[in-house]
């Protein structure tokens, strides 16, 4: 068996198992006291772990982010590619997640001249849970032109449909705590393969990447799904890992549209049951 074949296999008995051991770290329980107009009650809730996440690359800090204490390999591959800290993921040489006191430390080792070249777009401040830009210090920086996705598709419309519904049950510590997003990749019959959760939805993506890459599947030969609004640093990376539809839930923004246009990325909003507006190259997808 292949090693994208039994990644596949691993994927599919996640998806199809209920919430598992291994999301443990990424929710907690808490007392709560409910109120409704019929009165009130206390109750035990599970929520969503929320944790600084350092990134360290040979040994130099580079980003704090808050995010979901899950997948964090997934992660540092898919960070480190869309950030543009490495080129191909071959550059990725080690990860290591460490527990620490106050979070997580994600040591990545890289090639000694990626770690030069960020000397000069080091990010000075802590990324939020929503952040996509935060920490950099010039628009130059911030506002990066996205590469051209020129293969891809076409998908049908059931196609996107049919990922759509099965969207939500795949969700399993969303499920648990309503406070988290999901990023998912579906192939060209609709069929959702790939999934990762997270508190922030860049996070989300970036786990959703590194977990296709590290599985050997090549993203162009499906779409993307996103459970938030499609901005255009959502744009961006899916762009850079290739994925030639993006597919949110929510509204887009005007920059991720022109992101979209000029990357020749389909960009498709409100995408729900019965219904999706496609905002960009409507030619990847048919009716």
């Amino acid at each position: 068996m292949s090693h994208r074949d039994a990644a596949g296999l691993r994927e599919a008995e996640r998806l199809r198992e209920g919430p598992s051991e291994e999301l443990g770290a990424a929710h907690c329980s808490v007392e709560v006291r409910r109120w409704q107009s019929y009165g009130s009650q206390e109750a035990v809730e599970d929520i969503a772990v929320e944790s600084p996440v350092a990134v360290v690359y040979n040994g130099e800090p580079f980003a704090v982010m808050l995010a979901t204490p899950l997948d964090l390999e997934d992660f540092a591959l898919g960070f480190s590619l869309t950030e543009g800290v490495i080129a191909d993921a071959a550059e990725l040489q080690g990860v290591e997640v460490v527990t620490e006191r106050e979070g997580f430390s994600v040591y990545v080792s890289v090639p000694r001249e990626r770690v030069t070249a960020l000397a000069n777009r080091q990010k000075s401040l802590p990324g939020r849970s929503g952040c996509g830009l935060c920490g950099e210090k010039l628009l130059e920086n911030a506002v990066r032109p996205a590469p051209v996705v020129s293969a891809g598709g076409p998908f049908s419309a059931e196609a996107l449909q049919r990922a759509v519904a099965t969207l939500s049950p795949g969700q399993k510590l969303n499920t648990l705590t309503g406070a988290v997003h999901a990023a998912a990749w579906a192939n060209a019959q609709g069929q959702i393969r790939f999934l990762r959760e997270d508190v922030g939805r860049h996070n989300a993506l970036d786990k959703l990447i590194g977990a296709l890459i590290r599985a050997g599947q090549n993203p162009v030969e499906g779409f993307a799904l996103i459970t938030s609004r499609a901005s255009y640093e959502l744009v961006h990376k899916s762009a850079v890992a290739g994925i030639s539809l993006l597919a949110a839930v929510s509204a887009p923004t005007s920059m991720a549209v022109r992101a979209a246009n000029l990357s020749g990325l389909t960009l498709a909003g409100f995408t729900r049951m019965g219904r999706h507006t496609l905002y960009t190259h409507f030619q990847r997808i048919k009716a």
